[in-house]
């Protein structure tokens, strides 16, 4: 946040009793006397991927490969996040594929960059290109496919109230993006896995 001073913890509690005051409710009453400071400690967990870096996560690489030259494949990462809009959850999976250019990095890296990303204020658009780039840029591999399915409590909650309706976004790099087998092969690993 260039150039905004960021509240102090007991400005966000009095927001938040605001906040309560504002939808009708009474801050004082014995309920909701440390509401303010649970949802302040929430949001600290929440949009925790503001303090966190990609390129310390994806720093460290494994150059020694041992003959692989498939695709490496993790889908059905599950993640939260909220909507930049109405500050709602978005509650989806994320699959990450990428192939390998000499550089392979720990798996639970690969679900770290989601997390990161998913632990913003975001549009579902938005973090799927950023995990896709983030993955190309710092691994340069020859490919990288990212697919998220999600569900927007922004759309069922409110609005037009419709629950169980999934978005679904892609990005693709490299191979995945030239080559329209590779990219079948990788939507067809990710849609035969959620039929088991």
């Amino acid at each position: 946040m260039l150039g905004i001073k960021r509240p102090t913890e007991e400005e966000v509690r009095e927001a938040i009793r605001v906040l309560l005051l504002w939808i009708g409710e009474n801050p004082e009453r014995e309920g909701l006397l440390n509401t303010p400071a649970r949802v302040a400690r929430a949001y600290s967990e929440f949009f925790s991927g503001y303090n966190q870096s990609v390129e310390e996560i994806l720093g460290t690489v494994f150059e020694d490969l041992s003959g692989y030259e498939e695709p490496v494949i993790i889908r059905d990462m599950p993640f939260f996040s909220h909507c930049e809009h109405h500050m709602l959850p978005i509650i989806g999976k994320a699959h990450v594929g990428y192939l390998p250019n000499g550089n392979l990095v720990g798996l639970s890296k690969i679900f770290r960059v989601v997390e990161v990303f998913a632990r913003r204020m975001q549009t579902q658009e938005a973090m799927t290109a950023q995990i896709a780039n983030a993955l190309n840029t710092y691994l340069k591999p020859f490919g990288v496919a990212v697919f998220i399915e999600a569900e927007h409590l922004c759309m069922s909650m409110r609005g037009v109230g419709k629950q169980g309706a999934a978005t679904i976004t892609s990005a693709f790099h490299g191979i995945y993006k030239k080559d329209q087998r590779a990219q079948a092969r990788f939507i067809t690993a990710v849609v035969q896995g959620q039929r088991r």
